[in-house]
């Protein structure tokens, strides 16, 4: 069997298994092909994650996730090969690019790993790194891991490039509050508005942090995206909220907390932290291995939005982030994957376990 077309018939077996509500069956299927196909041993916790491992020494891994966001329709888990692509819910997040690690990862083992090789499948990466952040806790902690995420397509049209960090997402939420009263008699009140009002010129007037990774410069941002208060035409409000978007960069977040002032209270509702490549070698021998798999020439990239990557490199894992998925494909009603990707995803993650341990 070629390697095009056993990546794409393990990549449609893995996409026709629904893993929206629950992914269980999908790690069952993950589980259970690991266990016939290699000598690695491999764990199931609590969670529902998958790891498998192999040899020992320095240690490699291979991190993606197998939960996907609900289907548009329930025939997204039909998988159907088109044009050279494979679509279906998952093909692109991330079922294609497991497939693709998979049998690398059974390869390599076939050679006799001089490290350790690890291979981990997640769950709750598409509710905020919940798989990974359990696992992190149980004590996983490879020295360098490759996450799947896409990384195709961003320095030219089939490119599969490899990123050496992304930005990360903090969102909050400033609540103002004040008192009520009939609007016929405002100064008998509070207004909950007039404050939400300030603290918004505050998050205005705040300069979001900057950082440069490998030579390539990160820019975060900030945003206002949400207001809601009052009550009634004719009420001064006594609460408003807003919802503020950070994207954040390594090293780096916003000072929020000088939006919060008199009757402002701000809280975080979620920390999605970024990435960045702690050593230029591996960064270097991810591109190298990138550059030999395919015709085109790839580059080192940033990408704009987190990954499971962020809570891994905030563990202290090396990472780097390299998949098939080009921008744009993820949580499509028409999700879809280029099989010739996976298949040189496939060997640019064989090509990357096989040398492992790099010099």
């Amino acid at each position: 069997m070629t390697d095009q077309s056993a990546v794409l018939a393990l990549a449609r077996d893995l996409v026709a298994v629904p893993s929206h509500d629950d992914p269980a069956a999908a790690g069952d299927r993950i589980a259970s092909w690991l266990r016939a196909e290699t000598p690695a041993t491999v764990d199931r916790d609590e969670a529902g994650n998958v790891v498998a491992r192999a040899g020992s020494g320095p240690s490699l891994a291979f991190v993606g996730h197998h939960d996907v966001v609900p289907p548009d329709d329930p025939g997204q888990y039909d998988p159907e090969l088109r044009d050279g692509r494979l679509y279906g819910r998952g093909s692109a997040d991330m079922k294609g690019a497991l497939a693709a690690a998979m049998c690398a990862f059974r390869d390599a083992l076939a050679a006799g790993p001089e490290g350790e090789l690890v291979f981990a499948s997640f769950v709750g990466e598409e509710l905020g790194g919940l798989g990974a952040q359990h696992a992190i806790e149980a004590g996983f902690a490879p020295d360098y891991a490759v996450v799947g995420e896409g990384s195709t397509g961003y320095s030219a049209p089939d490119a599969t490039d490899v990123a050496i960090a992304h930005k990360g997402r903090r969102g909050s939420t400033l609540v103002a509050e004040g008192e009520s009263a009939h609007a016929s008699e405002v100064g008998a009140g509070v207004n909950a508005i007039y404050r939400a009002c300030d603290a918004v010129e505050s998050v205005r007037s705040l300069d979001a942090p900057s950082t440069t990774v490998l030579g390539h410069d990160l820019e975060g941002s900030l945003a206002v995206t949400e207001i809601e208060g009052g009550e009634a035409w004719n009420v001064v409000p006594d609460e408003c909220t807003l919802t503020v978007d950070e994207r954040t960069v390594p090293g780096g977040r916003a000072p929020l907390d000088r939006a919060a002032g008199e009757g402002v209270t701000w809280t975080v509702e979620q920390d999605l932290p970024p990435m960045r490549c702690a050593e230029a070698e591996f960064a270097d021998a991810a591109l190298d291995a990138a550059t030999g798999a395919q015709a085109a020439t790839p580059a080192q990239i940033v990408k704009p939005h987190a990954t499971d990557a962020g809570w891994l490199a905030e563990a202290g894992t090396t990472c780097v982030v390299c998949g098939p998925a080009e921008p744009g494909e993820a949580h499509t009603a028409d999700e879809s994957v280029s099989v010739d990707v996976l298949a040189r995803c496939r060997r640019i993650y064989g090509a990357l376990f096989e040398s492992w341990p790099h010099p």
